[in-house]
C-alpha cells in the first residue's frame, strides 16, 4: 500500500535513472507483462539485483496506475525524496570556491518547463537550483521525467521566502542576475565567472516585484527576431550555457 508521499515515476528513462541514482527511495517497479523491450528487461534485471519488488502486470492494470503518464511499459512507486534544506546553500556556494552557479526559478508552474530546466541545470553544472514553495511546480514525477534524472542529481532548494534566499546569497558572496527582457544590458556583456545567480521568471508574468528588487542587475537575452520573449527553459539553457562559455568548461 502506497503512503500519501508515494508517486509513480514513468517511463523507461525515468524508471532507469531512479534505480540508478536514487535507489533508497525506489519502493516497487512495475513492467508490461510479455514485453521484450531491451531496455525492460535491463530494468527488470536492475531492480532484482538491488532487491527492489519487481512486478510484470497487464497493459491495461499499468496504465490504470500510470494514470495518464506516457509509461512505456515502465513504472515505479517513489517515495518522493525531500528537497536539499536551504539551510545546505552555504555550505553548497561555499564548495563551489568561488566558482558557484545558482539557478533561480521564481514561480515556474508548468511541471514540463521546471523538469526542461533542471535537465539543463544538470548538463551546465549548476551548484543548486532554488525554488520558492508557493506558486511553483512541485518535483512530481512528470518533473523526474522531463528532466531525465536529473531531479535526483543536483540540489534542488525549496524556499518558504525567496526574497530572504536571495539576500542570503548576497551574504555569501553571490552575483544575482533577472533575465528581463525589458532589461538594457545583454548577457553575454556581463562577467558570469565567479560566484553567480541566475533568475528566472515563471510562465506568464516573469518575475515577481520582490524578486526583481533583490537582483544585483537585470539582464536580457539579445533577439534579433521577430518575438518578444522565449519559452522559461530555452531562456534557462541560454542564460546558463553563456555562463559555462564564459568560464570555459571543458567537456
Amino acid at each position: 500500500m502506497s503512503s500519501k508521499k508515494d508517486n509513480w515515476v514513468a517511463g523507461i528513462n525515468a524508471v532507469a535513472s531512479a534505480l540508478e541514482h536514487d535507489l533508497e527511495h525506489v519502493r516497487e517497479v512495475l513492467l508490461e507483462a510479455g514485453a521484450k523491450n531491451p531496455r525492460i528487461t535491463e530494468i527488470e534485471e536492475t531492480a532484482r539485483r538491488r532487491d527492489v519488488p519487481v512486478r510484470r502486470i497487464p497493459l491495461q492494470s499499468l496504465e490504470g496506475i500510470a494514470g495518464g503518464l506516457r509509461h512505456q511499459g515502465a513504472i515505479a512507486r517513489y517515495e518522493a525524496a525531500k528537497p536539499t534544506d536551504e539551510k545546505e546553500l552555504p555550505r553548497l556556494v561555499e564548495e563551489a570556491g568561488g566558482k558557484a552557479l545558482v539557478l533561480v526559478l521564481d514561480g515556474v508552474q508548468d511541471p514540463h518547463n521546471l523538469g526542461a530546466c533542471l535537465r539543463t541545470a544538470a548538463a551546465a553544472g549548476v551548484t543548486a537550483v532554488v525554488i520558492p514553495k508557493d506558486k511553483a511546480a512541485p518535483i512530481n514525477a512528470t518533473v523526474r521525467k522531463t528532466s531525465a534524472g536529473a531531479a535526483d542529481r543536483i540540489p534542488v532548494v525549496s524556499v518558504t521566502n525567496l526574497a530572504r534566499t536571495l539576500r542570503a546569497l548576497q551574504e555569501m558572496g553571490v552575483w544575482i542576475y533577472g533575465l528581463e527582457g525589458e532589461a538594457t544590458t545583454p548577457i553575454h556583456a556581463i562577467d558570469l565567472t565567479g560566484n553567480i545567480a541566475l533568475v528566472m521568471g515563471g510562465e506568464g508574468e516573469g518575475m515577481r516585484r520582490l524578486t526583481r528588487e533583490h537582483c544585483d542587475g537585470l539582464v536580457k537575452i539579445p533577439m534579433p527576431g521577430d518575438m518578444e520573449s522565449l519559452n522559461v527553459s530555452v531562456a534557462t539553457g541560454v542564460a546558463l550555457f553563456e555562463a559555462v562559455r564564459q568560464r570555459g568548461a571543458k567537456p
